[in-house]
């Protein structure tokens, strides 16, 4: 029988975080770790304000995702696996869990709330019962995870089609979640080479008013304009459709930066700092009076740069991306 990392590699499945790394290289690093221990961690957070694609594949196909994660624990050797839940699913899903889990080495560990504790380094020194930050990298998990050991950390829907792979049952598809002034609000099973315009045709959300779209996810999501939708979605698959007539883009920018400055972590300055500026321009800023060429204008794009180059983790470095992208096409 083919082993399992093999599978992995042939199927080209790529991680479903966002990150869209290769699997199965992931895998092969956490096996080929020499360690007296291993551990998997299943990624069930899910905080991306508008994405609710975990919440559909734990509601419909759980049993799926459990198996995903006993292939991976017996695949990498480990000697533990936890299942890490926001508040919501723990609460919602805890019986049917422990009713898959029984008689295995998976354990349940709820996430106790916020943006970056869905970061998969903050989530090793959470449930190692340290403060909730993330972690400079390199070392990285595969390597020196949870307490120094090797760890496997994968989202929901990545364990889902690793399932679905050595069953003989991946085709290339992914869920996508489309939401925002959609008419068709929901989460979509779709190629995973369809272009935006595609998927947005496809399920019945093409918008038949002037709008843009934040795609994803709905706090570092890129702001795309209508001639912008041939291509596919490169990180987390969301949608969010904005009615351009409706929406103040000031308003929006306002909103993500309360957002991500209520979930920084402040553990470095960079993006500390960074934010705080953003905001204060922001807040000093009238109606849509941020034009090219003002002082404003030019002291974001150097704060985005900043965080961009020099912050700690993916979410300082990915932070400027819905404010860049906006005043390019929105102002």
């Amino acid at each position: 029988m083919e082993n399992i990392i093999e599978q992995l590699k042939q199927s080209g499945l790529l991680g479903r975080s966002g990150s869209n790394f290769p699997v199965w290289k992931k895998w092969e690093a956490v096996k080929g770790a020499p360690s007296d221990k291993k551990f998997v961690i299943c990624n069930a957070s899910e905080g991306e304000p508008e994405v609710s694609k975990d919440s559909f594949i734990l509601e419909k196909y759980l049993a799926e995702v459990i198996n995903g994660v006993k292939i991976a624990i017996g695949e990498v050797g480990a000697s533990t696996a936890y299942i890490y839940l926001n508040k919501y699913f723990y609460q919602k899903y805890k019986q049917k869990l422990i009713d898959l889990i029984a008689n295995s080495p998976i354990e349940l560990f709820e996430n106790p709330g916020g943006y970056l504790a869905g970061e998969e380094t903050s989530i090793l020194n959470i449930i190692e019962g340290k403060r909730a930050e993330p972690r400079v990298k390199p070392p990285y998990p595969t390597e020196k995870g949870l307490w120094g050991k090797p760890t496997l950390i994968n989202n929901v829907e990545t364990f889902y089609w690793v399932s679905k792979v050595t069953k003989g049952e991946y085709q290339n598809k992914r869920f996508y979640c489309v939401s925002g002034e959609a008419p068709n609000k929901g989460v979509f099973e779709l190629p995973e080479n369809y272009s935006i315009e595609q998927i947005l045709k496809e399920t019945k959300n093409y918008p038949n008013f002037p709008f843009f779209l934040q795609v994803g996810g709905g706090a570092v999501g890129e702001v795309l304009l209508s001639n912008e939708l041939g291509q596919p979605i490169k990180g987390l698959s969301s949608i969010v459709i904005f009615n351009k007539d409706k929406e103040n883009p000031i308003d929006l920018m306002k909103n993500w930066i309360q957002l991500l400055m209520m979930q920084n972590c402040d553990q470095c300055a960079p993006c500390r700092e960074g934010l705080y500026r953003i905001n204060e321009i922001l807040q000093g800023v009238e109606g849509v009076k941020l034009l090219r060429g003002t002082k404003e204008f030019n002291s974001l794009q150097e704060f985005f740069s900043v965080l961009e180059k020099t912050s700690l983790c993916p979410f300082g470095r990915t932070a400027y991306m819905p404010f860049k992208t906006a005043l390019e096409k929105l102002f």
